[in-house]
Parts: C-alpha cells; sequence; structure tokens
C-alpha cells in the first residue's frame, strides 16, 4: 500500500510540476519575446507618457498594444499582476518531487555504491549542499562581476565553469540518474532564488517608491530595474539546459556511460545556444542584433557530436553463445534445471529470481509490476525488455549486479517471442 501512495504522490506532484514549468517557463519566454519586439514609439502621447516601446500583437481574435516603460509609470490605473507564484511553484513542486522521489528513497535512487558507498543521511545533506552552494556562488559571481565593464561575458564564463565543475562532481558522487537531475535542480534553484531574492524585491521597491507620492531619483531606481533585468536574462539561458536535464531521467543510455558528466555539459551548452539563436532572433529582424543562425548551428553540432560519440561508446554486444553458458554458470552450470538456451523461460526466470524478484516479487511488487509468476512476466515482457535491455534503468543503479550477459539474454528471450512455457 504504501508503494502504491507513492506511486500516487509522485505522479501528481509530477503533473503539477508540469502544469507550473509551462506557466514560468511561457511567462519567461513571452517576456522576453516582447523585450526584443517592442519598438519605441514616435507618438508624441506615449513618449510624454513614458512608454519606452510598443506594439501590437493579434491573438484569439483581439488585439493587444502592450507597452513598457523604463523604471516606472507615472501612474497605475488598474490592478497590478505580479509575475512570482509560477516561479515559486515550479520550485516548490520540483523539490517535493525531488524529496518524494529521490531523498526518501536516497538508497535506491541517490546512490551508487561502486561510485561512493555512503549513508542515506550523508547522500541527503550532499544533494542539498548542491543546491545551496551553486546559489551562493552564482549569486556572489553576479554581484562581483555583473556589473563590470565586460560583466556578462565575465559572468557567464564563470557561472559555465562552475556548472562543469558541478556536474563532474555530482556524476562521481550519485547515481548517474539521481546526478542530471541534481544538476538541473540546482540550476533551477537559483532561477527561482532569483526572483523571490532580486527581481521581486527590487519591483517592490519601484512600486513602493512610485506610490508614495514623494519624489524619487529616477537613477536610484534604475539599478533595481538593470539588477532584475541581469537575473532575469540568465533565467531565460538556463532554461533548456534545466528541462535537458529534467527529462533526462527517463533515457538510462544518457548517463549509463563513462563519460555521463561531458554528455550532461554539452547537451546543456547546446540548449543555452539554441535559446540564444530564439533570443536574437527578433533583435536580429529589427536590426539591432546579428544574425543568430551561427547560435543554432553551433548547438546542433554539439548535439550531433554527443550523438556521435555516445554511439562509439556502446559496449561490444554479447554473442548468443556466451549470453547462454553466463546464465548457465549463476545456476551452478546445471543445463537440465535451466534448458538449453536463452528461448528456454527456465533460464530468464533464473535470472530474474536473482536480480528483480527482490523488488518485483511475492513480498513487494514495485509499481505494481510482479515478475515470479509466468504470467506476471508475460504481461510485463514488454516493460522488461524496455527497462533492462534497451534503457539499461533496472535495477535501479544495477544494484543486484545485472550483468551484460544477462542483459543480452533476456533481450534474445524477447525477440524470439518472450514465451513462458
Amino acid at each position: 500500500m504504501e508503494a502504491y501512495l507513492l506511486d500516487w504522490v509522485n505522479l501528481l506532484l509530477r503533473w503539477l510540476h508540469v502544469i507550473t514549468a509551462i506557466a514560468w517557463i511561457g511567462s519567461s519566454f513571452y517576456f522576453v519575446f516582447l523585450d526584443n519586439n517592442l519598438l519605441r514609439p514616435k507618438s508624441p502621447d506615449l513618449l510624454e507618457k513614458g512608454v519606452d516601446g510598443a506594439m501590437w500583437a493579434v491573438h484569439g481574435g483581439g488585439f493587444y498594444n502592450p507597452q513598457k516603460y523604463m523604471v516606472a509609470p507615472k501612474k497605475i490605473h488598474t490592478e497590478l499582476h505580479w509575475f512570482y507564484w509560477e516561479s515559486y511553484s515550479t520550485w516548490l513542486s520540483g523539490f517535493a518531487l525531488f524529496t518524494v522521489l529521490y531523498l526518501y528513497n536516497a538508497g535506491t535512487f541517490l546512490i551508487d555504491k561502486s561510485l561512493m558507498d555512503w549513508s542515506p543521511a550523508a547522500a541527503i545533506s550532499a544533494a542539498l549542499g548542491f543546491l545551496v552552494a551553486f546559489w551562493l556562488i552564482y549569486d556572489r559571481i553576479c554581484q562581483w562581476f555583473g556589473f563590470r565593464e565586460k560583466g556578462d561575458a565575465i559572468v557567464g564564463a564563470l557561472v559555465f565553469a562552475v556548472i562543469c565543475v558541478a556536474s563532474w562532481a555530482a556524476c562521481q558522487l550519485f547515481a548517474g540518474r539521481a546526478a542530471f537531475l541534481l544538476v538541473g535542480a540546482m540550476i533551477a534553484t537559483a532561477m527561482s532564488a532569483n526572483v523571490f531574492f532580486w527581481i521581486i524585491p527590487g519591483q517592490r521597491k519601484v512600486v513602493a517608491a512610485m506610490t508614495s507620492g514623494e519624489k524619487v531619483d529616477p537613477k536610484a531606481l534604475a539599478i533595481h530595474g538593470k539588477r532584475g533585468k541581469q537575473r532575469s536574462v540568465h533565467n531565460t539561458y538556463f532554461t533548456l539546459p534545466v528541462i535537458f536535464a529534467m527529462l533526462s531521467n527517463h533515457y538510462g543510455f544518457l548517463y549509463t556511460n563513462k563519460y555521463n558528466w561531458a554528455v550532461l555539459i554539452l547537451m546543456m551548452l547546446a540548449g543555452a545556444l539554441i535559446r540564444q539563436f530564439f533570443v536574437q532572433r527578433h533583435g536580429w529582424h529589427h536590426g539591432r542584433a546579428a544574425n543568430p543562425w551561427p547560435f543554432a548551428a553551433v548547438g546542433v553540432v554539439l548535439i550531433l557530436a554527443v550523438i556521435v560519440g555516445m554511439k562509439a561508446l556502446e559496449p561490444v554486444p554479447v554473442p548468443a553463445a556466451a549470453t547462454t553458458d553466463t546464465s548457465k554458470s549463476v545456476a551452478n552450470n546445471d543445463p537440465a534445471t535451466l534448458g538449453s538456451g536463452p528461448n528456454n523461460f527456465k533460464t530468464v526466470q533464473h535470472v530474474l529470481e536473482q536480480r528483480c524478484y527482490m523488488c518485483h516479487g511475492a513480498q513487494v511488487q514495485m509499481k505494481n509490476v510482479r515478475l515470479d509468476t509466468p504470467e506476471g512476466v508475460k504481461t510485463n515482457a514488454q516493460m522488461v525488455y524496455q527497462q533492462v535491455v534497451v534503457l539499461k534503468q533496472m535495477p535501479m543503479n544495477n544494484a543486484t549486479g545485472l550483468t551484460e550477459a544477462e542483459r543480452a539474454l533476456i533481450g534474445e528471450w524477447f525477440k524470439a517471442g518472450a514465451k513462458t512455457q
């Protein structure tokens, strides 16, 4: 019952997290689009009101005229909408999901004893430390270098270096699946912290000064706008790398190879470059920026390089004879017990007994999957093939020591018809 309820909690939190992430990322993309498409108006009445940029748009049968004011307008005539709950809800739901799946089951999902044999408490502390440490380092870099000459380039280079180090370290300390997700959560934490600690407080100070009725120096308020803009721009470049890291846990081939940390870095870099293409293309159309296609081209080349490089890292397939011999050896070389080859269900069943029953047997049925009966194996044969042979996600972190020969054996059995008789 506990595993069943945890599956529901996992599903509902994941659903909530995706919904709120869509809202946050969607609003972020929209405002970046506005910033790059709003043109300084020529109409005297708009200039007199302090409008710095405006445009006309049509959507859903209606016409819209968004306008942007630098610092603040003289007066706000309607209710002011604040964009922050999208960010907070995304982080809170994501952290709750991370807690339920990874922290609550640290021994299964967070720890790979072949990398680091430590206690769940130590692994949890280290994982949380990644979230806090990255925010503190990133925030300090922004404060120290953000407004210097060529500050954007300096901040970008330093933050990228920190992410590279963190990605390598995470892949040395945690199970590959958890390491990828942890790096994504680390960056996402900084994104939400940008909103919480800098963007919204700065906006509140501007609004408070504007509504107080007192004379305020515009230059004194401008710093809040500059800082908020800086962190907002950082967030938009973080977006695609974070999404990749979050999706990666569904694709075991990404994080189960020797150079998983390099795969993570290159794919996140490709995402940031492709995001730069989308950001810059609007300015290019208006003659305010250079052609953005080189960024997209480099991003695509990086992705292709990862695809080709990972293919070269694939293990050499185990010959059929070797799989049969290996499967027999785990049962004390008793051909009479196991049968003559991988097409014999008893051979596969013995591998499942050694490697899978502890989580999918009579006592425990994780994900409601039971493999200790021929009926259960037949029902879940497709899933077993996908998770064990194709994705290599099971057993989790290969805790039971399933060999490549045994994976190949299961693959041959499935391709031969997955017979259970």
